[in-house]
């Protein structure tokens, strides 16, 4: 079968197509034929040799896929052969086929294609975790979401908006911030242009916001925890920016605050039953047509380079997808 691998760690232009064998499924996993991948910023990471963990050269990128369940091992007993699902991994989706255990798996509506059931769960299950979970967001609370037009992004606008949340959507260009609005956020601030904490401070008549979701890192946290209102929360997601902050501890002290970590990847392994329902409860949403995620771009695995270099480039909105 082929595969989209990272033989060596420079980036998006050190992928290419090869020629690797199929996985089999054991005790408690699936095999998945592929037929569509989402691709996310970790993806980029990774490339680099830059993420949490580190794969051995080669290996297969991609962190979710949708699919047809071909096969499944002992034990299986929530899934069959023929099954449409989505479901999330450490790496190696990119792939015609891939194996992932029976809980990783999530039945996928008719409603939803592959393509948006691929461009799904990572960012919402991230999203859903974050809101619910670590910030436990209130209906009539204010969220300020940086990095907006990416894909935790969107699904932290819409998911807000769900949530019942009032969303200030922060992006860095003005075409952005009205993709933000087109995905439901209440108002936009362009960061590029505006001051972050004095226009977020506007917004909200000098109270500040309740939630900040962070996924940028950088420069850019600093501002959002100034901007936070007293009690307020601050999720760190992740840092796209590149750059970790390091953050004045005395802004927790004196809003009485709370700066939240985020860290969905062990949350998924440590309580992947619970994981699992945010999944189902997403899906169900999406078939609903209350969540909406949005698709960029559908490119085959040839392009995965060209992928992961518009994610790097920072010019997608919502998600890129691979298709085998």
């Amino acid at each position: 079968m082929r595969a989209v691998r990272v033989g060596s760690l420079i980036g998006p232009s050190g992928l290419s197509v090869d020629e690797v064998p199929e996985p089999e499924a054991g005790a408690g996993e699936v095999l998945v034929e592929v037929k569509a991948a989402g691709v996310n910023f970790p993806d980029v990471l990774l490339s680099y040799g830059k993420y949490q963990f580190k794969p051995s050269v080669p290996f297969s990128p991609g962190g979710e896929v949708a699919g047809v369940v071909r096969a499944v091992g002992a034990g299986v007993t929530s899934l069959a052969a023929g099954d449409r699902v989505a479901a999330t991994m450490l790496h190696g989706a990119f792939a015609e086929r891939v194996v992932v255990p029976e809980l990783a798996a999530v039945k996928l509506p008719d409603a939803v294609s592959f393509e948006v059931g691929a461009a799904t769960l990572l960012t919402y299950q991230t999203t859903l975790h974050a809101l619910v979970d670590r910030a436990a967001l209130r209906a009539g609370e204010t969220l300020l979401v940086l990095g907006a037009a990416g894909g935790v992004g969107v699904a932290a606008i819409q998911l807000g908006k769900l949530l019942g949340a009032r969303v200030i959507a922060a992006a860095s260009t003005d075409e952005k911030v009205a993709f933000c609005r087109a995905q439901g956020a209440d108002e936009g601030i362009c960061y590029s242009r505006e001051d972050l904490k004095e226009r977020a401070k506007a917004l909200t008549d000098g109270r500040g916001v309740d939630v900040v979701y962070d996924a940028v890192g950088g420069a850019h946290s600093e501002a959002a925890l100034r901007a936070i209102a007293w009690a307020g929360r601050h999720l760190v997601v992740g840092f796209a920016a590149g750059e970790i902050p390091k953050i004045p501890l005395n802004l927790a002290l004196l809003k009485g605050c709370q700066i939240v970590g985020v860290f969905w990847g062990q949350f998924a392994m440590r309580e992947p039953a619970k994981n699992h329902a945010h999944g189902e409860q997403v899906f169900a949403w999406v078939a609903e047509g209350r969540l909406a995620p949005h698709v960029d771009a559908v490119l085959p695995f040839a392009r995965a380079a060209e992928a992961l270099t518009r994610m790097e480039q920072r010019a997608v909105k919502g998600k890129v997808v691979l298709v085998p």
